[in-house]
């Protein structure tokens, strides 16, 4: 693996950078620090876009610990994750993979989307995810290093993905604690889409309406529906200048689908929504 292609899998960051807003939706930020607290690990389960990513970067920041992401696919390995031995200037020597960084500095570190990971390493968090807290480098001779004060380890995962090829072994769920996330409700969405976009009360309020009809919808062929995410995309295009409909169009309608019927009812709902702003 080039250095470049070891920089996509891991985000590094420490807690000295300003703190990541977040809106607590129900319980899931006291149930995050009890879990923290004692020692055990943390699997998020919500839709794209819902905030997964933004709590664990919260979550870090209240901790003051610094924080490894993983975004996570099929070609991750075991090695990827915990380390491997690379040459430089002639010399074999050990690099950290960021879960092994997490255990030695005592830091967060979060598998995003850990249902697209192999199996097999998978299975390397297992002794962290339990009561042994302890990662075995096998490359290593089998050292067995056991995670420092404030190590904890988090996964996130859509189960609106979930299939018989793409899902958590019971093993692994079983060591963790689950936190189930949502899309919150339009009140807090408001403040959110306020904080985050730039535009104004009553663009927000419209926004938000057409989110929610969007999610409302039955029978649609959709995959996903408007997330938080794609709402935030489109107010910050307004608040850069694109009317209200192209912002619309390119953040929400477009990624969203691909079927031009399906893309025609969306634009329908836009201009219901967003018309005459």
């Amino acid at each position: 693996m080039t250095a470049t292609e070891e920089a996509d899998i891991v985000s590094h960051s420490d807690a000295a950078g300003g703190e990541p807003f977040y809106l607590p939706v129900a319980e899931e930020v006291e149930i995050f620090e009890s879990a923290w607290k004692a020692k055990l690990s943390v699997m998020l389960k919500g839709p794209t876009g819902c905030g997964k990513t933004r709590l664990v970067e919260h979550m870090a920041y209240r901790f003051g610990v610094p924080l490894f992401t993983v975004s996570c696919h099929e070609d991750i390995t075991t090695a990827d994750l915990v380390g491997r031995y690379i040459l430089t200037g002639g010399e074999t020597v050990w690099v950290d993979g960021p879960l092994t960084h997490a255990v030695r500095q005592g830091g967060i570190c979060y598998l995003d989307e850990i249902v697209e990971a192999r199996q097999d390493s998978i299975v390397a968090i297992h002794p962290l995810a339990d009561h042994r807290r302890e990662l075995t480098l096998e490359r290593q001779g089998g050292i067995r290093l056991p995670a420092a004060d404030g190590f904890g380890l988090v996964v996130s995962y859509n189960p609106g993905y979930q299939s018989v090829l793409k899902d958590l072994k019971v093993s692994t769920r079983q060591r963790m604690v689950a936190i189930e996330l949502g899309f919150p409700p339009a009140e807090i969405e408001r403040n959110i889409l306020l904080h985050e976009s730039g535009v104004d009360g009553s663009l927000a309020d419209r926004l938000i309406s057409f989110g929610q009809a969007i999610r409302r919808l039955q029978d649609s062929d959709l995959k996903e529906v408007a997330s938080t995410r794609t709402l935030i995309a489109a107010g910050r295009l307004m608040a850069h200048g694109l009317s209200p409909r192209q912002a619309a169009i390119a953040a929400i309608a477009g990624p969203l689908t691909d079927d031009r019927a399906l893309r025609d009812g969306l634009i329908t709902m836009i201009d219901s929504y967003l018309s005459g702003v």
